[in-house]
């Protein structure tokens, strides 16, 4: 049973995220680059089919999760806000439009049409059916469509989840805003700070021929 559900897009430190509730829950967190690693067969066309208006048995999607954050499951997060009731919604972002244009400008955006080939149209089609969702049908070269939908995005989420539910999470919060919603304990070590443009990149070139990264190509 998921006990927090993502809602931040991609590029806003959601793999830090993901590191950060496994620590303090001890239970996996859903995140692309478990599709990736571990899922690759089964949630791209789950996820496509939900996108697409038939939602599959969210108990059953995620059995063994405690979390789930960035796409694709952050796309849905109203859903998954009603069928887990008592989850926590953690909203992650950045600072503001021009900061997340720009990182994801430099990794997924520029990625996603090159990696077409590698991934195969099953997996295009899932990523283009969540942007579509999220972005509502924004062109992905089109700045100002994009930004206008990204506004629009955070205020849905915000009229969606009551106040009193939703954590805003900007990058480099720390732990203190999760144990807090969670009634947990601050940890005794660093928070995590993982994933970086330049990590992202130096996987990417690192790709072999025909090759596709096996870690979080999402986040």
């Amino acid at each position: 049973m998921l006990r927090v559900i993502g809602a931040g897009l991609p590029r806003t430190g959601t793999m830090t995220l993901k590191n950060a509730l496994e620590t303090l829950l001890g239970a996996p967190c859903h995140h692309m680059a478990e599709v990736f690693r571990n899922r690759a067969e089964t949630d791209p066309p789950t996820f496509l089919a939900a996108a697409q208006g038939d939602y599959p048995d969210w108990d059953e999607l995620f059995a063994g999760y405690a979390a789930a954050v960035d796409w694709p499951s952050s796309a849905f997060y109203a859903e998954l806000a009603a069928h887990y009731p008592d989850a926590v919604v953690v909203l992650s972002r950045r600072d503001g439009f021009d900061t997340w244009w720009k990182s994801a400008n430099n990794t997924i955006l520029k990625d996603m049409h090159a990696a077409a080939d590698l991934i195969g149209p099953v997996w295009m089609s899932m990523i283009d059916a969540i942007w579509d969702k999220t972005f509502e049908g924004a062109p992905r070269d089109d700045r100002d469509a994009v930004e206008a939908a990204y506004h629009r995005y955070h205020d849905r989420v915000r009229e969606t989840v009551p106040a009193g539910r939703l954590i805003e999470f900007e990058t480099g919060a720390g732990w203190l805003p999760l144990c807090e919603a969670l009634d947990l304990p601050v940890p005794d070590a660093p928070f995590p700070y993982l994933n970086t443009t330049k990590d992202w990149n130096d996987r990417a070139n690192a790709v072999p021929p025909g090759g596709v990264p096996a870690d979080d190509r999402q986040s």
